[in-house]
């Protein structure tokens, strides 16, 4: 009977359903270890390659569906990229995240110089090792529902730099490679080097010309149809992609420079949304290639360097993130999270470090140490991320100084309102409990709004709200609140988290820190279920409120009211 590699082989067709099989059931696995796909993507790749089932013989197609991923990527990454965006950064994100990645990358050589490797290889594995995964920080943030969060918007930031610095070494290694062929004399070198400045010029003239006369009329016309949209909006992905290409320039930046070109559009996000599901799809043929490529003989040498580099990086760069967001102004809290959420290495991070050995500057157990990196601090840093605050409250009283005695980026508000009395403190600010803001004041109560958001803060301030920027998962933060007159502090803030008595949960913080301050008013906590309400009945709420059945109520009660009044109008007689 013939074995199973040689048969799944004999189709490419028999090849992709088995791949897409197994990486339905590694993906339901990593889900149920709430690990990111990313893994399950890898895995997969070293159990179909040649190290153990040896089923992957269209190498070939897969290869072309990666590079199809890998354009698609960057391509929206260009599409966020917007101009006007990165003008708004602001020198916080440009500060942390350059100094991040320069010490992150000196360091990393030095340590790459110790266990041997050379300086170009070690220079290399520094520039991998300085990013952070986009897709793995905004998932973990979104799902603890701090993205909008002040640590959350720093980490953003960072990774906006990360994004472009990653661009700009990939760019660089694809030019080294045209201007350092052994063979080229000094003329050919200068050639070379004036083709590919020539050709990089041309082609951002050609983008530009299409931004300012043509991108927003062809992107207009296209939007009037979604199939037609998503149809050019791949097909000017992929040309670019192959045009920069074609003069000598890498598919990379052709990818990136054909979303820079759309960013500007109105239909961006849009764009984004119709090309995500197909960037995942097509990028886990790329991870898929990756595993294929690791030799698992050779990761048994790579295993002491693997663990020294992974704890480098989980310790060192949330240090580092820490250090300079200090420098900057912020308080320890806040840039310990930030660094936290970062302590890993990117998708682009394999992306840079395959695409340098496929120009032949690494060699393959490389490759695969880069890889077991990848897979040892994305699954140490998702477990990490989600025990933060906890953390934080254990290593708090020895992260001070990194704290400046003035956090004067968080303490920038105006101060002066909190020292003020107020009837209520309200946390949350959103649409709920703007509502109930609104209400207090209708019912002369002087209300202290306070939010986490910091674009929330300055909006509230800006509309004659008394408002405040303040984490509810702090419990240093209650220290500075008016609450000896407060006669209600009311918790408005979107459920989070699984419901425990964790500091996880921003609620149970609350109660907790309100009860060792001896708080003497009222405690209401709004909830969306009544487990949830059961839950904080216990840890000591006073008042629950369960928007959801509430309104229903209150809806239900009117229905009920206005039927009976028309029910008394008399129909006029015929």
């Amino acid at each position: 009977m013939p074995e199973l590699s040689t048969i799944i082989q004999e189709s490419s067709f028999y090849e992709f359903a088995a791949l897409l099989f197994f990486t339905a059931l590694a993906g339901i696995l990593v889900q149920i270890l709430k690990q990111p796909l990313i893994l399950a993507f890898l895995a997969v790749g070293v159990l179909a390659g040649p190290s153990v089932l040896d089923i992957v013989g269209a190498t070939k197609e897969i290869e072309l569906l990666a590079k199809l991923g890998i354009a698609i990527l960057l391509f929206i990454v260009g599409l966020k990229l917007d101009l006007n965006l990165i003008k708004s950064l602001g020198f916080t994100s440009v500060f942390i995240g350059l100094t991040q990645i320069i010490l992150t990358g000196a360091l990393a050589l030095l340590i790459a110089l110790g266990f041997g490797f050379s300086y170009e290889t070690g220079l290399l594995i520094g520039v991998a090792l300085a990013f952070s995964s986009t897709i793995i920080v905004v998932k973990l943030l979104s799902d603890k529902k701090e993205i909008d969060s002040l640590h959350g918007q720093i980490s953003l930031g960072v990774l906006i730099i990360q994004d472009i610095a990653v661009i700009i070494s990939m760019m660089v290694l694809a030019t080294y490679d045209l201007s350092s062929t052994e063979a080229a004399g000094e003329t050919n070198l200068i050639f070379l080097v004036a083709k590919v400045v020539f050709s990089a010029l041309a082609l951002l003239a050609f983008i530009a010309i299409f931004m300012r006369y043509f991108a927003l009329k062809v992107v207009s016309f296209c939007a009037k149809t979604p199939e037609l949209l998503l149809c050019f909006t791949i097909a000017w992905a992929i040309l670019l992609a192959a045009l920069s290409d074609f003069v000598g320039l890498s598919k990379e930046l052709g990818g990136l420079l054909a979303g820079i070109s759309l960013a500007s559009t109105p239909f961006r996000e849009a764009i984004i949304s119709r090309l995500s599901s197909l960037r995942d799809f097509l990028l886990l043929f790329f991870f898929i290639a990756l595993g294929t490529q690791i030799d698992l003989s050779l990761l048994g040498q790579q295993i002491i360097p693997a663990i020294a580099f992974s704890v480098f990086v989980i310790f060192f760069k949330p240090l580092v993130i820490l250090s300079a967001a200090g420098i900057m102004g912020y308080r320890k809290r806040t840039g310990f999270l930030a660094g936290v959420s970062l302590a890993q290495i990117s998708e682009f991070s394999l992306i840079f470090i395959t695409m340098a050995y496929g120009l032949g500057f690494v060699t393959q157990d490389i490759l695969g140490l880069i890889t077991l990196i990848a897979l040892i601090t994305i699954l140490l840093s998702t477990y990490l991320s989600s025990l933060s605050n906890g953390l934080f409250g254990i290593f708090e009283k020895y992260l001070t100084v990194f704290e400046r005695r003035n956090a004067s980026r968080e303490n920038s508000h105006d101060t002066q309102k909190v020292r003020k009395a107020y009837n209520i403190i309200l946390f949350g600010l959103g649409r709920y409990g703007k509502a109930m803001a609104e209400g207090f004041r209708a019912n002369g109560k002087t209300v202290l709004a306070v939010d986490f958001n910091p674009s929330i803060v300055k909006t509230g301030n800006t509309i004659d709200y008394d408002t405040v920027y303040g984490d509810a998962s702090d419990p240093e933060f209650y220290h500075t609140l008016p609450l000896k007159k407060a006669d209600w502090v009311v918790s408005a803030m979107p459920q989070s988290g699984r419901i425990g008595l964790t500091h996880e949960n921003p609620h149970f913080v609350m109660l907790h820190a309100l009860k060792e301050l001896k708080f003497q008013g009222g405690i209401a906590v709004a909830c969306h279920s009544e487990r949830s309400a059961q839950e904080m009945k216990k840890a000591g709420a006073n008042l629950i409120f369960l928007p959801f059945s509430d309104a229903a109520e209150r809806a239900v009660n009117m229905l009920m009211r206005a039927k009976k009044k028309s029910s008394k109008v008399k129909k006029p007689k015929r």
